[in-house]
């Protein structure tokens, strides 16, 4: 039996202290951090964990230089803070990177007065990183020469932060710990008929696998639904004095456009910041911000000409990108958070300028908790208000620590790469990042990665990429299959791993790895797994 099955049959039973129902971000870190603390906590999500809006970020982890400009300095000072703290806590996993800003020329601000914003950004972020640095025309073409010199009058460097894999693997990682620490947590599974009866709510879980169905009971319900948030609410027959707006995001992979690691940040011809990112061997471009009435979003033409048009105008390439570059599409929805009644809040500027803030509103008489809004940056922050609101309502108890999160110890960091270098993983590099092998299994799977080290013991073969040129071993399937609920290829790819954003569809598609990977995470029916990977339209 799978640890999946496992966890789907312990959810009928003995009631548990919270339901926590969506596995973003937010309810990722709201299960580990409970979990941590003693409570007993089911995590149900209707698709994959990380499947929403958590796998369709920039993959920036920033203090929101951004806010700067309409003066919300408490939200910029909270959220550096929280990169400082996920940067010295996730040291792997969180890295300081260098931005260039690139300021074209008649733009609403002169590149002095945003210079003078890094250094404010920097002071508000307690000096944690790197200082700024001014980048004038006649340099900026030595310093970065992806950048078109001749749009732009100077530049400026400042530092924030990326994750080195992932979001939805980033998410995962907090739904692994609450895991390791008691928890119930299930993905495909939806929860149906939720009500409150008594002093429990009752919700009937159906496994989107099987149509098989639990009966779960809690005494809290947290709705960490991100842009489902409201309808969950309206389901559950819960009232809130917020709600979302929605705005579609689009990001689309191309070719490394430069050598230098560095994000290069534009403006876009909207007047919202844009980036190309260094993601594995690939750069994103990006993102769009759009209002929407719904989370069912696609990437149109229009979005693909905005982004394309606006890469091309700021970058200094061998030849213009265009829609044949793509090698992948990012396609999803913010949750924004606004106060039921500014009906007129919505579009145009007034839509831009809304900031990603998060709000937990507590219902006490329902013993029920939304989560509205929020980041990837400021993830911590809901985990330990979360904690805080379950003490007020006497489900835990004691005091509230801060061990729920970050890297395991320097013991068993120190265990693993001694045997690694035992084993002469040391000496091998990533196919893509250049970075050593060992310490790409270790920002992964933490100490989970002493089963790759036993596969490889066995069969050296295993250190083999399993596509080429990409950032993933043969060896990584063992781990993956124990220890990561995938349940189909695009699970694998997509989330649990960014190969399907480095790779072609087509590429992976007829690629011999695609079938070892579903022997190995599949054994009782890898056909039917390859063909409906094969048959399935691209996930966006």
């Amino acid at each position: 039996m799978t640890e999946r099955s496992r966890c789907f049959d312990r959810l009928e039973g003995t009631p548990f202290d919270v339901l926590v129902v969506g596995g973003g971000i937010n309810g990722a870190v709201s299960a580990a951090a409970l979990s941590a603390h003693g409570v007993s906590t089911a995590l149900v999500e209707a698709a994959d964990f990380g499947s929403g809006t958590s796998q369709e970020s920039s993959n920036l982890v920033w203090g929101g230089i951004k806010y700067l400009e309409s003066f919300e300095i408490g939200l910029v000072r909270e959220l550096c803070k929280s990169r400082n703290l996920l940067m010295s806590r996730f040291p792997t996993r969180v890295r300081e990177t260098r931005f260039l800003c690139a300021v074209e020329r008649g733009f609403r601000h002169s590149p002095y007065q945003l210079w003078l914003g890094t250094w404010l950004y920097w002071v508000m972020g307690n000096g944690a990183t790197r200082t700024p640095r001014w980048i004038g025309v006649r340099s900026l073409a030595n310093v970065e020469p992806a950048v078109d010199p001749g749009r732009h009058t100077a530049a400026v460097e400042y530092s924030d932060a990326v994750l080195a894999d992932n979001d939805a693997r980033f998410v995962f990682g907090f739904v692994r710990r609450a895991l390791d620490a008691g928890a119930v947590a299930v993905n495909y599974c939806r929860c149906e008929k939720v009500r409150r009866e008594g002093d429990l709510w009752h919700a009937e879980v159906r496994n989107l696998t099987s149509g098989e169905r639990r009966a779960l009971q809690a005494r809290v319900l947290v709705n960490a639904c991100g842009p489902a948030a409201d309808r969950q609410n309206t389901e559950a027959g819960v009232s809130s004095r917020y709600r979302h707006l929605l705005s579609k995001g689009v990001h689309l992979l191309v070719e490394r456009v430069s050598e230098s690691g560095r994000v290069l940040a534009f403006f876009a011809s909207d007047g919202r910041l844009f980036f190309a990112i260094p993601m594995g061997s690939r750069t994103c471009i990006g993102t769009t911000d759009t209002p929407v009435d719904s989370p069912d979003v696609r990437v149109t033409e229009a979005d693909r000409t905005f982004l394309l048009e606006n890469a091309n105008a700021h970058l200094r390439l061998r030849k213009p990108l265009s829609e044949a570059d793509i090698i992948a599409e990012r396609c999803g929805v913010r949750p924004l958070v606004v106060e039921r009644g500014h009906e007129t809040v919505g579009s145009g500027e007034d839509f831009l300028q809304l900031s990603r803030r998060h709000r937990i509103e507590v219902e006490p008489r329902l013993h029920h908790l939304t989560l509205f809004g929020g980041k990837l940056t400021d993830c911590l922050n809901v985990g330990t208000e979360v904690c805080e609101h379950l003490q007020r309502l006497g489900v835990l108890t004691g005091e509230i620590r801060d061990g729920w999160f970050g890297e395991e110890g320097e013991q068993a960091r120190a265990d693993f790469f001694a045997r690694a270098a035992r084993l002469g993983l040391d000496t091998l590099p990533g196919v893509a990042s250049g970075r050593p092998l060992a310490e790409r299994l270790w920002r992964r799977y933490g100490s989970s990665a002493l089963s790759v080290l036993d596969g490889l013991a066995e069969d050296r073969a295993l250190a083999e990429p399993l596509f080429p040129g990409a950032d993933f071993v043969r060896g990584e399937l063992r781990v993956v299959a124990e220890k990561e609920m995938v349940v189909t290829l695009e699970d694998l790819l997509r989330r649990r791993t960014m190969l399907s954003l480095v790779l072609c569809r087509e590429i992976l598609a007829a690629a011999p790895g695609l079938e070892e990977a579903a022997r190995v995470l599949f054994p009782g029916d890898p056909e039917m797994a390859l063909d409906r990977f094969r048959s399935a339209a691209p996930e966006v």
